[in-house]
């Protein structure tokens, strides 16, 4: 997403193992950082789907979670986790950092909302067939595993029949351009249909940060190839008023075309 030309930065295949091992240093690592830039926006306990500030006490993807039992992916902090849990859900935070999970414990003390954590990688959860109602996720997981057809399949299993399953993450026309949230960010320069991830690597090529890019296409076909129903798509527009950046999200860009997708689907109940 960002020029190739950079030093240390290019778009090339990475597999499962390299793209675990860099996901978990870079989340560890940056973990200080990343609550230090975005945990005011995001809150201590929130649930926020995405840069252009929709939250799920507004749009309620989820529905009433009242006695849910829930997990979170790639919780981060967890603090969507804990909105849930005041919400009367029965929440599993679940994270591939430990650094991620150490801020998620420090904000449960700092609150007094605790909900379980749970370190894992998702392409392997460490639950029970059909052991949650609903399986969510704002930006975890999935755009940062080689395989996220798998995690699909994974999240499948621990769902019971009309569970739901709903994540978001950046959309995908948004690969196109630059992470630039300023006049360079509204050039087409890299092709849509290019799904080498996005890879932060050092001198000796070893990966630092991996982010994958799949077409909307591609997501529909994981979750119906899982065995997802797909109920809705959802796309949210910049609100008015709101002038925060995130990286590359910006009024200006925002008001062109969209900077993230969240997929809402379940899992059909099963008849004899």
């Amino acid at each position: 997403m960002t020029d190739d030309d950079t030093s240390g930065v290019t778009r090339r295949t990475v597999g499962d193992a390299e793209t675990r091992r860099a996901s978990r240093r870079w989340w560890d690592r940056d973990a200080d950082d990343y609550q230090d830039e975005h945990g005011e926006f995001l809150g201590d306990v929130d649930f926020v789907w995405c840069p252009e500030r929709l939250r799920e006490a507004d749009a309620r993807l989820l529905g009433d979670v009242s006695g849910r039992r829930v997990l979170e992916l790639g919780c981060g902090a967890a603090s969507a986790s804990r909105w849930l849990a005041t919400e009367g859900a029965r929440p599993v935070a679940l994270d591939l950092s430990a650094g991620m999970l150490r801020h998620a414990a420090w904000t449960a003390d700092k609150t007094g909302v605790r909900v379980p954590l749970v370190q894992a990688d998702a392409l392997a959860l460490p639950f029970a067939d059909d052991a949650f109602d609903i399986v969510c996720t704002a930006f975890g997981a999935v755009p940062f595993v080689a395989d996220s057809a798998a995690v699909m399949r994974e999240v499948y299993r621990v769902l019971r029949p009309g569970g739901q399953w709903v994540f978001s993450v950046t959309h995908p026309m948004r690969w196109i351009f630059l992470d630039d949230p300023g006049e360079g960010g509204l050039t087409a320069t890299h092709s849509y249909f290019d799904r080498r991830p996005y890879v932060e690597q050092d001198a000796d090529g070893v990966p630092s940060y991996v982010e994958q890019h799949r077409t909307v296409g591609d997501r529909v076909r994981e979750l119906v190839g899982a065995g997802f129903r797909l109920r809705d798509l959802v796309e949210p527009e910049w609100p008015e008023g709101h002038e925060q950046l995130w990286g590359q999200w910006s009024p200006l860009r925002g008001q062109l075309f969209p900077g993230t997708a969240i997929f809402v689907s379940d899992k059909p109940l099963i008849t004899s």
